[in-house]
């Protein structure tokens, strides 16, 4: 009776991952969804966005098919090198608000970020599921618990939102905190039209289009706000800027809306958050630092090798491209985000934090400028303080590329 029982689940398991194999190679066609309508531009082709700075091409690691690789990755099947099964977080409780000039960042873990500028609470592509997938409980689970408990979060006035991918656009996470706090959530096309299938309103712009705080709050986009109490003071600017990527939900809707990059204009200073990039032309760094000084980059660092041995993909930049994004930006303070969370790639653990700390080594540049966080780690950024551009000469030393290899 026994063995009937465990064979008859052993069948149905089977059946279960054919299925899913099936699902994965027969679905997609029928999930093909129409985002964004427009004009046609440098990077939309009145259909499908892209890289005007080249493709993005993830093929399948060598001697595999791109839909087996994805049906793997999704059954956690793939070769992919162990990480920890947990992480032990000790979450922060932040304060409701940053003094007038103050910034205060907490990384709450993955490209989730907690920024406290001036008054206002900003949330970068937050999520605060444990699966980063369209099939949960299949897919990417999350190893570290974030770093600030939801209920904890303080008041949320802005949330900038890169692109739709699972990892990035939580939509569970996105309708609570719309109900709770209902704050203003700046994406690029596209992304607007899946938010509002889920009844979450936000405002949709094209690269190089920004909107003000006060625009959204229903004044003229070039009044003067008086800010007497700076809490959840809404005299701020939002630039959606150029990045690297691709978008998708299903497969075969890929493209059919924009990812971005942002600048944020604040009383305390500029934040730039990288959103999911790859390095393309590596012109967009210096596209987000012509709005001026740089007091705090969002800079990912982790997910860059789709198999063994890559330094970096045409989707994800690693540790070496980060760092000369962090040069070209010309930022004061940097914090490298997008690791140590959901076991996207093969890349150890730990892999990026420690070989940024080599890259660094290398173009001479202070450690505690670009320093890695603890998830639920707070950082009191400095105050901005000029930085040179550094072209690498003087300060620049001879990379130990024995130990970045042993990373490997």
């Amino acid at each position: 009776m026994i063995a009937k029982f465990v064979k008859g689940i052993g069948v149905t398991l089977l059946f279960a991952m054919v299925a899913l194999c099936l699902a994965v190679t027969i679905v997609p066609p029928f999930l093909d969804r129409i985002y964004y309508e427009g004009p046609v531009s440098r990077h939309y082709d009145g259909a499908h966005f892209f890289n005007p700075d080249g493709v993005i091409d993830v093929p399948a690691p060598p001697g595999t098919s791109r839909r087996g690789f994805i049906a793997n990755w999704l059954l956690g099947h793939d070769d992919r090198p162990q990480w920890p099964d947990a992480i032990v977080v000790k979450p922060a409780r932040p304060a409701p608000f940053a003094a007038p000039r103050g910034m205060v960042a907490t990384w709450v873990g993955h490209a989730t970020v907690l920024v406290q500028a001036a008054g206002i609470n900003i949330l970068t592509d937050p999520i605060w599921s444990d699966h980063a997938s369209p099939l949960p409980p299949f897919g990417p689970k999350r190893i570290a618990p974030p770093g600030v408990r939801f209920d904890d979060l303080p008041r949320i006035d802005l949330i900038v939102l890169s692109h739709n991918h699972y990892d990035h656009m939580d939509l569970p996470t996105l309708k609570r905190l719309w109900e709770r706090d209902r704050p203003r959530i700046v994406t690029s096309l596209g992304n607007d039209t899946i938010l509002k299938a889920h009844g979450i309103p936000s405002t949709a712009l094209d690269w190089g289009q920004s909107v003000s705080g006060a625009a959204l709050n229903g004044l003229a986009p070039q009044a003067v706000i008086q800010c007497g109490n700076y809490e959840h003071c809404p005299d701020y600017r939002v630039h959606v800027t150029r990045n690297h990527h691709w978008g998708s939900r299903w497969g075969t809707d890929r493209n059919r809306a924009l990812w971005s990059s942002f600048l944020i204009e604040t009383r305390a200073g500029n934040i730039f958050f990288a959103g999911d990039t790859g390095a393309g032309d590596m012109g967009w760094p210096y596209e987000a630092a012509r709005f001026g000084p740089i007091r705090l980059a969002l800079i990912p660092i982790g997910a860059f090798r789709f198999w063994k041995g890559q330094m970096a993909s045409d989707a994800h930049i690693g540790p070496q491209q980060a760092v000369e994004v962090f040069k070209r930006l010309g930022a004061s303070t940097a914090i490298p985000i997008h690791w140590g969370t959901f076991h996207l790639s093969y890349e150890q653990w730990n892999t990026p934090p420690r070989m940024l700390d080599l890259f660094l080594a290398c173009e001479g540049i202070e450690r505690q400028r670009f320093a890695p966080l603890r998830i639920g780690q707070s950082l009191l950024v400095p105050p901005y303080a000029a930085v040179a551009q550094d072209k690498g000469s003087k300060r620049k030393r001879q990379c130990d590329w024995r130990a970045i290899r042993a990373l490997e």
